[in-house]
């Protein structure tokens, strides 16, 4: 067999692999990408947080109504919902324990990471590890249960922050090191956390707010450095952050402080820096002219961009694997093809590759400096969400999440909105433990795995149906609007808003379908 001959056939047979061996490949810690935009610094006057959910967790989905509840009721706290199958789902579910229930809790987008509610406030969410020495485990709060209970009791960022900190304090925090990229439809913080060290039920956190002209990106890396509690209208913390990194021997004291550098040390690569490729990249692309380089020891936390920045170019970068730069392997790898008796860069190369065909490349091509940097998108990732706020009109419809399954590289985005009531049913199925035709994930996989094996062939089909939905998004939002607004019966509004979402989603499957059943037919002769 010819050797571009070998190079496709182990490209497919990897490529259509069970995405058990990408996740067992990754990293814990290099996992999610958030990006933040202030007010002054989006397209349209939005504050805008997001999310990818890069790893083996739940793509079900509900919204939780609000609710009333009589005095002394007790609420569960638990570790364990992001692995569900469904809504009913307790496979792996524990309880860690119990606080008092508020009186009313708001209707909220139930995603592994909570993510929405009715008051227009956003979260994301991205780990970034810390200093295992940090750890307790005996916390009662895992972070998407501090994000889960923040959603049903909060209409601000700062309230939220404020809240998450008391529950911290009295209860204690149970994760790793862990980012939540929280916004309202005035602003948007970035908030880091972590435990408290293994004597000491509790935790230690710091949040800085990101300006409303700057973006700020947060990526598996602990962002935050000096904290000025002088400064309340940007900067929180706990009241123990500075005691609890000279009791840990984490900071001297003498020197100035930096939340990341006592708390985390350094970023997932052990260099010692508050950012990686991602956060560099993000703020090369949306500041090019700060002249941002690798050679960094810190990365600021937020930035001006040099031009306003909307959602697509949120999605897009979201989307994005460094194509066009060093840091892209396919690009490399079609180069070192290009020179060699290995011909048809078409055949042989995507942007997702995993480790293992990484190394079969690098020894067809005789080159052993080829090696894996993670890209903004994955193919591992469970689904994203980029969350638009709007003051200017009702929480209803100026909360917007616009959500994808799979791949954002490759998946189509369908809104989700704050005043939604019910989602389409396909959305109550997590797509994860198997193979189900009612589950929305396989409407995209299914088509996007067979457009990675030949990825320079089909990437157009993918590109051209990503932006069609960007497009008719973008399109549509003033008349969902204006015709929600026209409505004076809440019944009437509700059937609207919910058919508005139910025909939008439902549009992506079938697009995402047909696409499945295109690259089959092309693919009918074998791959």
């Amino acid at each position: 067999m010819r050797k571009h001959g070998l190079l496709i056939l182990l490209t497919v047979l990897m490529g259509i692999a069970g995405n058990n061996m990408t996740v067992m490949a990754q990293s814990a810690k290099d996992a999610c990408t958030s990006i933040m935009v202030g007010k002054k610094a989006s397209a349209d006057g939005s504050v805008i947080t997001s999310h990818t959910c890069d790893s083996w967790y739940r793509t079900w989905m509900n919204m939780v109504p609000a609710q009333d509840y009589p005095r002394d009721t007790i609420m569960s706290i638990y570790e364990g919902t992001m692995h569900t199958e469904h809504a009913d789902d307790r496979t792996g579910v524990k309880e860690k324990g119990q606080i008092p229930q508020a009186k009313h809790t708001y209707r909220y987008l139930n995603t592994a990471y909570p993510c929405l509610n009715e008051h227009q406030l956003g979260i994301g969410e991205t780990t970034y590890g810390g200093r295992d020495t940090m750890e307790n485990k005996a916390g009662m709060f895992m972070i998407e249960e501090l994000a889960r209970v923040a959603l049903e009791r909060c209409t601000t960022a700062r309230e939220a922050i404020r809240l998450m900190g008391e529950l911290i304090k009295k209860y204690g925090y149970g994760d790793s090191g862990e980012c939540l990229t929280i916004a309202d439809p005035n602003e948007v913080w970035i908030f880091e956390v972590q435990g408290e060290g293994p004597k000491k039920i509790g935790g230690v956190w710091a949040a800085q707010r990101i300006p409303d002209d700057e973006i700020a990106v947060s990526a598996n890396v602990s962002r935050i450095g000096k904290i000025d509690l002088s400064d309340p209208d940007h900067f929180m913390a706990s009241d123990n952050v500075f005691e609890v990194a000279r009791k840990m021997k984490l900071w001297d004291g003498k020197e100035d402080f930096s939340f990341w550098k006592a708390y985390s040390g350094g970023n997932y690569y052990d260099e010692p820096k508050n950012y990686s490729v991602r956060e560099l990249y993000i703020m090369q692309q949306l500041a090019p002219s700060k002249g941002f380089t690798a050679d960094m020891e810190e990365l600021p936390v937020s930035v001006r961009p040099d031009s306003l920045v909307s959602v697509e170019r949120v999605a897009k970068l979201l989307g994005s694997y460094y194509e066009g730069t060093d840091q892209s392997l396919s690009c490399k790898i079609d180069s070192l093809a290009a020179k060699s008796e290995v011909k048809g860069k078409a055949m042989i190369t995507n942007p997702w590759m995993r480790p293992d065909e990484i190394t079969l490349y690098g020894k067809l091509l005789n080159d052993s400096t080829l090696q894996n940097i993670r890209t903004v998108s994955v193919s591992w990732c469970a689904y994203s969400t980029i969350i638009q706020l709007r003051s200017w009109l009702p929480n209803e419809v100026g909360g917007v999440a616009w959500i994808c399954l799979d791949n954002p590289g490759e998946s189509p985005r369908f809104p989700i909105f704050a005043g939604n009531t019910t989602l389409p049913t396909m959305l109550d199925i997590c797509g994860q433990h198997r193979l189900r035709d009612d589950a929305a994930l396989w409407h995209y996989r299914q088509a996007n795995r067979l457009a990675t094996v030949r990825w320079a062939n089909s990437r157009k089909d993918i590109e051209n149906g990503q932006q069609y939905f960007l497009d008719k998004g973008k399109r549509e939002l003033p008349f969902v609007e204006q015709t929600w607004q026209s409505l004076t019966n809440e019944d009437e509004k509700n059937t609207f808003l919910d058919g508005y979402t139910r025909d939008f989603f439902g549009a992506t499957v079938t697009r995402w379908d047909e696409l499945y059943r295109k690259f089959t037919r092309q693919l009918w002769v074998g791959f």
